[in-house]
């Protein structure tokens, strides 16, 4: 059985030998208009991240915490204030060249698994590889299977997204996220629609990825959920009032059963 490998990230230094955070916003802002309304998203929002960090993001509806790990994503812009994320300003970057640097950096789950319903649960793993031309065709696919056998879906490679379980459905959401190895994986409710059991399974493999040097982001309504991290940002009316270490005592919501296992990278191919 094919292990997936994923990269143990390395340090950002800055001069004098500091580590620089891996995610830094500053003073940043978001408003939407829809006419003549204006919705304030986010207000003079501070926040560093360091790599191999594990933060969960937490707030009642429509404080802004989708915003905010859409900002650290790339996938918005702020209205004010400057986004830096692995060294590259993403409020000044181009779309064209954002849509290349997420590729490269970022990891996205979602709560509706957003799955091509027409590809496998391998080619689904495959796709963003594909897109980034990662590799050979051969090594792609041994990449991808090795993925799936990291979240314990080896023998449903073939199945289509309708023929899988929800639970099942989100680890090939997990798979694709790290098929290029990046940085940062972000999860936005990514147990939303998931039962208690398997959402605990789901964060255990959150973890074990962490433990490995993946900067691990999620967005959560559970807080015993966000207890598994080892730090909770808490957001309400678009600022942060809370940033503190996570109670780390185990979350009623988690299950005992035991994740597959995460293996660490060959670096053999990695672009």
């Amino acid at each position: 059985m094919t292990t997936a490998n994923f990269a143990n990230p390395a340090s950002d230094l800055v001069p004098g030998g500091v580590e620089a955070p891996l995610v830094s916003l500053a003073g940043v802002a978001k408003t939407y208009r829809t006419g003549e309304v204006a919705f304030e998203a986010l207000r003079g929002v501070d926040l560093e991240i360091s790599a191999g960090e594990m933060v969960a993001i937490v707030g009642p509806s429509g404080s802004g915490k989708t915003t905010l790990v859409n900002l650290i994503a790339g996938i918005d812009r702020p209205t004010a204030g400057t986004v830096t994320v692995n060294g590259s300003r993403l409020d000044l970057m181009r779309e064209e060249d954002l849509a290349v640097w997420r590729r490269a950096n970022i990891g996205m789950v979602f709560q509706f698994f957003q799955l091509m319903p027409t590809l496998s649960a391998l080619d689904n793993t495959l796709l963003p590889m594909e897109l980034a031309r990662r590799g050979s065709r051969r090594s792609r696919r041994v990449d991808a299977g090795g993925l799936l056998s990291a979240v314990g879906l080896e023998d449903r490679a073939r199945q289509l997204p309708a023929e899988l379980s929800g639970g099942e459905q989100q680890r090939v959401a997990l798979a694709r996220a790290m098929a290029c190895r990046p940085r940062i994986l972000i999860g936005d409710e990514p147990t939303g629609n998931l039962d208690t059991e398997t959402a605990g399974s789901m964060f255990a493999l959150l973890r074990e990825l962490n433990e490995n040097g993946t900067t691990v982001i999620y967005v959560t309504h559970d807080l015993g959920l966000a207890a598994l991290a080892r730090r909770l940002v808490t957001v309400r009316d678009g600022r942060i009032v809370g940033d503190a270490a996570a109670d780390r005592q185990a979350p009623t919501t988690t299950t005992t059963t035991t994740p597959p296992a995460v293996a660490r990278p060959d670096p053999e191919g990695r672009t």
